[in-house]
């Protein structure tokens, strides 16, 4: 299957309740099981990457990647620029063939975010292009990411008016979830999310989320969270597969061998959270 757009995915997820998972992919091995695991839970699923992950490596490399993926697929599968950090990102994303783009204009002042908004949703949408955009920020650390500490909630009526004069197809909000490794539990305010999503008609997008509890991700869907971001948690599933192998084998020298070790705890990862997802069986 070619990739597709998030467009028909998240409308159909905010009809039927359910949430699309969204997992950040750092090379090939991660791609593989990302897909690997939406194929076997009949999922559809969004890989994406941040804009650390394309200083490692361009967004044409990890397009063809996950075109490449997608292309032996059943599934739906889209490739999804997170967390975009200025427009020229966006575009370089938009020109190597990504199917969903990411603004996120959250770090500058309301009017700012907006006009920088506008733009990315002009030039994405010409070309059938959905765009996601943030308000709000959420806190935390990850790659180049810095939402410093504590959060600025979302407030709900600049939430709606931010989607009505961006036009954007899906909204990220700020609820208490924070970005990298949590120290403590996070506390989800959920009447906020409950009164955005009273009041934004665009789907509802949720950042932060590795290490948030399955219980309370569960509820952010119930109340309208439709896209639901997963990061830092593959990498250290990644990364754990390899130390464990080497830890049994230190004088293994073929990636293959740990790498795969990696990639089968990057797909039993990614299907756990299918199911708190609840997308399983909706592609």
């Amino acid at each position: 299957m070619s990739l597709v757009t998030t467009k028909d995915l998240m409308l159909d997820a905010q009809k039927n309740h359910y949430a699309i998972g969204a997992f950040n992919a750092e090379n090939m091995e991660m791609v593989q099981a990302i897909i690997a695991a939406a194929e076997e839970l009949r999922a559809p699923v969004i890989v994406q990457t941040t804009p650390g992950t394309l200083k490692y490596a361009s967004p044409a490399m990890f397009h063809a990647m996950v075109a490449a993926a997608a292309s032996e697929a059943s599934v739906p599968v889209v490739m999804h620029l997170d967390h975009g950090s200025s427009y020229e990102l966006a575009m370089q994303a938009f020109r190597a063939g990504y199917t969903s783009v990411m603004i996120d204009g959250s770090h500058h002042v309301f009017e700012e975010n907006i006009e920088i908004t506008q733009s990315v949703v002009r030039a994405c949408h010409a070309a059938g292009i959905p765009v996601e955009a943030e308000l709000g920020k959420v806190g935390g650390k990850e790659d180049d990411l810095d939402g410093g500490n504590g959060n600025g909630y979302t407030v709900p009526s600049e939430a709606a008016e931010f989607a009505e004069r961006t036009g954007v197809d899906s909204l990220a909000v700020a609820i208490g979830t924070a970005h990298g490794v949590y120290k403590g539990t996070p506390k989800l305010d959920m009447e906020r999310l409950s009164e955005i999503r009273k009041v934004v008609s665009v789907p509802l997008v949720l950042h932060g989320t590795s290490g948030v509890p399955d219980d309370a991700v569960r509820e952010c869907v119930a109340r309208g969270m439709c896209k639901v971001n997963y990061a830092t948690d593959l990498r250290i599933a990644f990364s754990k597969g390899l130390k464990e192998y080497l830890a049994k084998d230190p004088e293994v020298f073929d990636p293959k061998k740990y790498s795969a070790v990696g990639r089968e705890y990057v797909k039993e990862y990614v299907k756990s959270k299918i199911l708190v997802c609840g997308s399983n069986g909706k592609a």
